[in-house]
């Protein structure tokens, strides 16, 4: 690629980002997907005008890991290791009955209304991380989004790594994030 066709591409990601920044507050119709890099770019120009939250499980971040750059951990569904879910072959998930109160709070934490963008951040995207935006969206928080693909991604679906989470997604999008979890920002019922 020559070097006008680089600066070419990078005016049009800055224009792209810019009417992004721009719309995406005020937008109810857009779309409800991100893409972790622009999730990362929003982060990263209006940290102090938006929330962003990993809503899994915290024992799911404790061993997968996760990326300070999120507000907090606030679970949308969590895990009752009392009850066995047969059909899913795992432990029960059972809604967080205070999801929509936590996020307000934690709005209000950052002095922020109901009309400010929230993203939410899950495993893949689709089990809980859509589900928690269209949660928020029907709770009065019209610009609930998420990021596409999650913090994991998509499983390979073949080859010797096939089933691992190693395409997309914000881990494997280049982005910061750590094995560790940052014990200001998880969910916790011990304080």
């Amino acid at each position: 690629m020559r070097a006008s066709q680089c600066l070419d591409a990078a005016a049009r990601a800055a224009t792209t980002l810019s009417l992004a920044l721009i719309l995406l507050p005020r937008a109810q119709a857009a779309p409800l997907g991100l893409t972790p890099e622009l999730t990362h770019a929003l982060v990263q120009a209006q940290a102090d005008a938006l929330l962003f939250i990993d809503v899994r499980d915290p024992v799911e971040i404790m061993f997968v890991g996760s990326t300070d750059e999120v507000d907090t951990n606030i679970p949308f569904v969590q895990v009752n290791r009392r009850v066995w879910d047969q059909e899913n072959n795992r432990f029960q998930l059972e809604p967080n009955p205070r999801f929509a109160e936590q996020v307000q709070q934690a709005l209000e934490a950052k002095g922020l209304t109901r009309e400010a963008t929230v993203i939410t951040l899950c495993r893949s995207g689709s089990e809980r991380g859509e589900p928690s935006a269209l949660f928020l969206r029907e709770q009065g928080f019209p610009n609930a989004r998420y990021v596409l693909n999650g913090f994991q991604g998509d499983r390979l679906g073949e080859g010797e790594r096939a089933g691992m989470r190693l395409k997309n997604g914000w881990q494997n999008s280049g982005l910061p994030w750590s094995p560790r979890m940052n014990p200001d920002k998880i969910y916790r019922t011990d304080r």
